[in-house]
């Protein structure tokens, strides 16, 4: 069965072939605001300020100097925030709104003085104010002390970047926080969501997939004409220097795992 570090592997050739015929600062179908999740735990209490009860939280919505799993067109790669990334954007004092999951209405906002957010050797940090007249605010301050919600996550522009000299890990050096957010998740799902990246995703659950959905899969898959014949096509008897191509490492995967499962 392929392995999925020769996913990587394999990903990380294509990337660097890519790369020789148009240089990449960043992935290629990398969104231009991504949401990176981060494990972090949050801390929320009732406090008093300017003569008002708030509710104040506080956690890291991001990690620096700590690697997390990626995918672009070509396949899986690490990547990495580095320490001093929020620096200059922080010195600006960009607009910035927290909110759960990325949506909604914000719950406070550094324009109004009530979200603060710093830089430290840990990570973004962040600290908010939340009116707890509003039920929003309410319900996201229950599921905190009832431990549903334990991710946090900030969304941001790449302003600067670049990949390992072997291409299997991406490094950001700079992040364009003006007019992002951050605040609590409900998943720390993959961060990156592309389609390329939702087949990392889908790799993973294949073990546990349905026996229907995982015989549908492999029916679907089967209908594919570049799958079909790359599985028909026989191993060169000597491996490439640049190793076999991501999608043929993946749909080998993929079929074996159905298999396995029906």
């Amino acid at each position: 069965m392929t392995d999925l570090s020769e996913l990587r592997v394999a990903a990380a050739a294509e990337r660097a072939a890519a790369a020789r015929s148009a240089p990449m600062d960043r992935p290629r179908d990398r969104p231009e605001a991504p949401e990176v999740k981060f494990a972090s735990s949050l801390r929320a209490k009732k406090v008093e300020r300017d003569g008002q009860q708030w509710f104040e939280v506080e956690g890291y919505a991001s990690v620096f100097e700590r690697g997390y799993e990626m995918w672009d067109m070509f396949g899986p790669y690490t990547e990495v925030v580095s320490a001093g990334a929020a620096d200059k954007t922080l010195a600006a004092s960009p607009e910035v709104v927290f909110r759960l999951n990325h949506a909604g209405t914000p719950m406070a906002g550094t324009r109004n003085s009530r979200l603060e957010l710093w830089a430290d050797e840990t990570g973004l940090g962040e600290r908010a104010w939340l009116n707890p007249k509003r039920a929003d605010v309410q319900l996201l301050i229950q599921a905190i002390e009832d431990d549903d919600i334990r991710e946090q996550s900030f969304m941001f522009r790449i302003t600067s970047g670049r990949w390992s000299p072997d291409y299997t890990e991406y490094r950001i050096d700079a992040v364009d926080l003006d007019r992002g957010d951050v605040g609590p998740v409900t998943y720390g799902a993959n961060p990156h969501t592309t389609i390329s990246a939702r087949s990392g995703e889908f790799l993973a659950s294949i073990p546990s997939l349905p026996l229907l959905a995982a015989r549908e899969a492999y029916e679907r898959l089967g209908q594919r004409l570049d799958v079909a014949a790359s599985l028909r096509a026989a191993p060169p008897p000597a491996p490439a220097p640049t190793g076999p191509s991501v999608a043929w490492l993946q749909a080998q995967l993929l079929v074996e795992r159905a298999t396995t499962d029906l």
